[in-house]
């Protein structure tokens, strides 16, 4: 008998993120998948931080980050994404 995959469905995140997050509550936050995170830390592309055999990933270089990813046309004003 062949073994069925199990697709197990993206749960939204509930309440406020934490501080710190896992790789799990990130793909969560960032609405993507696992693997799409693994690649950019790989590419050094999100920041980071290793402690042992796990990642975790503090919410404040995360927003950071996601500010910093936001394109821009020269023709449109930006939206803040972000309440300073």
């Amino acid at each position: 008998m062949a073994k069925k995959k199990r697709r197990s469905r993206k749960k939204a995140l509930v309440g406020p993120p934490p501080e710190v997050m896992d790789i799990k509550t990130l793909a969560q936050y960032l609405s993507m998948g696992r693997s799409k995170i693994y690649n950019l830390i790989r590419q050094k592309k999100i920041p980071a931080s290793r402690i042992g055999r796990q990642y975790r990933f503090s919410k404040v270089l995360v927003d950071a980050w996601l500010k910093e990813q936001l394109i821009i046309r020269p023709d449109e004003t930006q939206i803040p994404l972000f309440n300073k």
